[in-house]
């Protein structure tokens, strides 16, 4: 609600104010309804529609003044009375207030001694007040300043930290890279080392001992475990075991050949396994100074004696070979290095006639064979006499533990036992007209040969990589 509020009022005590009332009320009665006053007559009183109009038109006056239309109710006429008794009293307050106020400053007026200490203070004031804002400035200064490097060090912050992304990621993709290598780097070490120990383990390996392993057993002589000789039961053995032992030692025979490149003269060997055989070869001898042509035919069993000259061992087997290259063969025989065993060893032995004739084939092969090597031993040594600051200790023993005693004189290299025709250290190959111990002896005699002839056979190979290297 909104009411128009009389300033006059607030300073004018309530007493005046009705006073003023009861005046205005007497005044508003007297005017006429046009705003003209009239006299009225000494003890007469305004008619009853006299006032209502005189009040109508102060009503008028007061809604014209303000948002509410009067006459208002009691109530609200009560309540705008509180409002104004409320203020009034406010008013009252602060009018007592200011009066002693004033009184106080009347009775406490300063000396002159008061104003200049007052003065003094200002003046200290002002003083401080300007250097404090001299101070601010400069510190506003050196704000401005200290934003302006802390935004220069954010820049260079964002920088490094732009810097630092660039350099971890370079380093991941670095350390990538470096696991890469060390990867690689470990496979190729852990590929090398195996090779080295594949080569070490391959350079200690005796590709000849692991394929004939010649030992013995007992009384026999054994090659990859198969028994070779007959004796009496219960100690006899099978001609298949026979057979397979005699098919394994022509291998040997014939690899090792193969090896020292060396060529038998008169004979080939077949090795067949349990049927293997060694060919008896017939020659045609071409003559230089006639149109001739004679045969001539190779004894197996001509007497075959180890010379004390290895000069003359030289010589014959270097006539023998270029003889060899002159000479085409014309036949051949097979020498049969098995038998079926249908009639017992100790029976009729001439039977086994082909099975002789083979055996005296072998043996002499391994007697070209040792002459060969004997022979090339000396070749050896004379070249080593003649150049002794290029000599080295020769590798003609078997380093294995399965080597076998070698017969070396002056550093000549000769076969273990002397063989004569078909005998081997005086102990016959031949099974006609002969023992079962003394075949089995021979048997034994020719094996240890071969063993020679296998180990010469491993030093000249493992000798040449060393030269090599």
């Amino acid at each position: 609600m909104s009411f128009v509020m009389l300033t006059d009022s607030q300073v004018v005590p309530p007493q005046a104010m009705t006073k003023e009332n009861n005046k205005t009320q007497s005044e508003s009665s007297s005017l006429k309804p046009n705003g003209t006053t009239e006299e009225l007559p000494a003890g007469e009183r305004p008619k009853l529609s006299q006032q209502i109009e005189s009040t109508t038109c102060l009503f008028e006056i007061l809604s014209a003044r303000s948002d509410i239309d009067h006459p208002i109710c009691t109530e609200c006429t009560d309540l705008l009375l509180s409002q104004l008794q409320s203020r009034l009293s406010s008013a009252t307050k602060e009018r007592d207030t200011y009066i002693s106020f004033l009184k106080s400053l009347n009775t406490t007026t300063p000396t002159s001694t008061d104003l200049t200490k007052a003065q003094k203070s200002l003046a200290e004031a002002c003083t401080t007040d300007a250097k404090a804002f001299s101070d601010l400035l400069a510190l506003e200064k050196e704000k401005a300043a200290l934003d302006a490097e802390i935004t220069s060090l954010e820049a260079e912050s964002l920088a490094l930290d732009a810097e630092e992304q660039d350099f971890w990621r370079s380093r991941n993709a670095f350390a990538l890279t470096l696991a890469e290598f060390q990867n690689e780097r470990d496979a190729l070490t852990a590929a090398y080392e195996h090779d080295a120990q594949q080569l070490e383990r391959l350079q200690r390996t005796n590709v000849y001992n692991d394929c004939f392993c010649i030992s013995h057993d007992g009384h026999f002589g054994t090659i990859n475990g198969l028994r070779l000789g007959r004796l009496p039961p219960p100690q006899n053995v099978d001609w298949m075991e026979i057979n397979a032992a005699l098919g394994t030692a022509a291998l040997l025979l014939a690899t090792v050949a193969e090896k020292l490149d060396f060529e038998f003269q008169g004979f080939r060997i077949k090795p067949m396994g349990s049927t293997s055989h060694i060919e008896k070869l017939e020659y045609t001898t071409s003559s230089q100074s006639s149109s001739t042509t004679t045969t001539t035919t190779s004894a197996p069993n001509a007497p075959a004696r180890s010379s004390k000259n290895p000069s003359l061992t030289k010589s014959a087997s270097t006539g023998k070979q270029q003889q060899g290259q002159r000479q085409q063969p014309k036949a051949s025989t097979s020498l049969d290095l098995f038998s079926s065993g249908d009639l017992p060893l100790g029976g009729n032995r001439i039977i086994h006639r082909r099975l002789d004739a083979g055996l005296v084939a072998f043996l002499d092969c391994i007697r070209q064979l040792g002459e060969y090597v004997e022979m090339t031993s000396a070749d050896q040594q004379q070249q080593q006499q003649k150049s002794p600051s290029k000599s080295h200790t020769p590798s003609n023993r078997s380093e294995s533990p399965n080597s076998v005693r070698t017969t070396a004189t002056a550093g000549i290299v000769k076969l273990p036992y002397l063989i004569e025709r078909d005998k081997l250290n005086e102990a016959s190959i031949k099974l006609a007209g002969n023992t079962d111990e003394g075949w089995t002896r021979a048997c034994k005699y020719a094996l240890t040969c071969c063993k020679f002839l296998l180990a010469h056979a491993s030093n000249v190979g493992s000798a040449r990589p060393r030269e090599a290297m």
